[in-house]
């Protein structure tokens, strides 16, 4: 998971939320928007290469259905294909090491896929 900065203009790695049931997953996301104060929700679908919705994409998009049951905070989808591929070249480069921290990964690409929408949208 990854916040941006009150101004919308950065977004950093925050957390990373180690799924163990929907409840409490839901839970866990609906405290940390409270507590942040978060205005929207940003989530990355994993389409295929082609383009596609896969299984994985409708898990995703069924998950965010029931997360939207428990706040009113909007949701926007960002395609997330190869975000995590370059968290992985990201920490390369920076480390000059290879790292093989996947959750580390997982919040470094969550955001840059955050980074991304920050970048697009209007008045930034």
């Amino acid at each position: 998971m990854a916040l941006s900065d009150p101004q919308g203009i950065l977004a950093s790695p925050f957390t990373i939320i180690h799924c163990r049931d929907e409840t409490a997953d839901i839970e866990s996301i609906v405290s940390i928007i409270r507590q942040n104060q978060v205005k929207q929700i940003i989530v990355g679908l994993p389409r295929s290469m082609n383009g596609s919705l896969g299984k994985q994409a409708e898990k995703v998009k069924a998950f965010t259905q029931k997360l939207g049951k428990h706040t009113e905070v909007p949701v926007e989808f960002r395609d997330e294909r190869l975000s995590t591929v370059s968290a992985k070249r990201l920490m390369q480069a920076t480390s000059g090491k290879k790292s093989r921290q996947k959750a580390r990964h997982d919040a470094i690409a969550a955001a840059l896929i955050l980074q991304g929408y920050l970048d697009e949208a209007p008045g930034q």
